[in-house]
């Protein structure tokens, strides 16, 4: 492996080092087919082969029971925060849990389809906490209650999934879970839909992966275009259309990436998600002793993918940048509606790129404390 510098987006994001150099190796001759993937028709035998083995490896990684269908869309979250409507709705009421930025964006676009009913907000307190499942307002024609179980940009993460049926609906819950999804496992007990842009964890722009119960398939509002119809795409393995075929090959050796894992005696996915505790707690160590940096979502509630923090004054905010640029850390600038910077520590981020950006961070607290 080369020496890179450590790539801290939040999406685009940093991919394994392994996996682009095989995409590498494999861009002008996959396996001896002769021709590159980006080549090849979605309907070959070569490319059948890489879409089958990829949904197989997300399969073992995220435990997802056979009774799930996992679809490969395009659009990005963005759109499905319009398909997960025209798909599931039937035209009547969605519950909305608003925890931060995306949240606030899904519920929006979903009024466009349906009755949308905001059951909880932490916009009271900046979307810095969880509101408690036990303070939702649920109704009980909700046709599903829809979270985002991570907020890139505010750094609000949901821990532990709620249980709809201890708190008396029988709505499905769906998560977006595009910032934080194959970090840690999925508890599909809990859970009906899982939906998420690949650019944080999985890989590149343009795949959205869609993992739907089967009993939610088939209710597809009318006027659903039919390449957004869930059920069309499952009754078509996601090749109604010309899929994302990169995006989907390079998703597989990301999958591949994550099954050869090992951390101690854990591996696959297991050994990702002790990786991403150290990783997250040695950063928020750092934040938490120094005095001088600034962190604003509560403990509890800290998001282990994107971290948000603050200098003490926006004046020093050019020169942190700069700092870490020449230090070969790259991309912290916070999103703009937020301010401030942020360091997205996805899977693919190394425990070592944390190291190096805490020791800037205590180097630049003593040079302008």
């Amino acid at each position: 492996m080369t020496t890179r510098p450590f790539n801290f987006s939040a999406g685009p994001a940093v991919l394994p080092e392994e996996v682009l150099a095989q995409a590498a190796a494999e861009m002008l001759d996959w396996q001896g087919s002769g021709m590159s993937v980006m080549e090849m028709s979605h309907r070959g035998k070569e490319f059948i082969s890489i879409a089958r083995r990829a949904e197989a490896d997300l399969r073992d990684i995220l435990a997802i029971p056979a009774n799930y269908k996992v679809l490969f869309m395009q659009g990005g979250a963005i759109a499905e925060n319009a398909i997960l409507p025209l798909n599931l709705s039937r035209g009547g009421r969605a519950d909305y849990v608003v925890t931060g930025s995306w949240s606030l964006k899904s519920q929006k676009e979903a009024r466009k389809y349906c009755d949308v009913s905001v059951v909880a907000t932490n916009e009271g307190d900046g979307h810095t906490t969880v509101p408690s499942p036990s303070t939702w307002a649920l109704s009980n024609q909700a046709a599903y209650v829809h979270v985002c179980s991570n907020e890139t940009i505010n750094g609000v993460e949901m821990h532990e999934l709620p249980d709809l049926k201890a708190l008396g609906s029988n709505a499905p819950l769906v998560i977006d879970c595009s910032s934080h999804i194959a970090s840690r496992p999925i508890d599909w007990s809990r859970v009906g839909v899982a939906y998420g842009g690949a650019q944080k964890n999985i890989g590149p722009a343009g795949l959205t992966l869609v993992i739907i119960r089967e009993d939610l398939l088939g209710h597809a509002l009318p006027v659903t275009p039919t390449a957004f119809d869930y059920k069309v795409v499952a009754d078509n393995d996601s090749m109604y259309n010309t899929p994302p075929t990169y995006a989907m090959y390079v998703a597989g050796l990301v999958f591949q990436w994550i099954q050869r894992q090992r951390e101690g005696e854990l591996s696959g996915l297991a050994a990702i998600e002790a990786r991403n505790v150290a990783k997250a707690r040695l950063l928020y160590e750092c934040f938490d002793t120094s005095g001088f940096y600034a962190t604003k979502v509560v403990p509890e509630a800290r998001s282990r993918m994107n971290v948000p923090f603050f200098l003490p004054s926006d004046s020093l905010n050019d020169a942190f940048l700069a700092g870490a640029k020449e230090r070969g850390l790259l991309q912290l600038k916070g999103h703009k509606s937020v301010g401030g910077m942020r360091a997205s520590i996805y899977n693919a981020m190394p425990l070592a790129g944390v190291q190096a950006l805490v020791d800037y961070l205590n180097d630049f607290a003593r040079r302008h404390g």
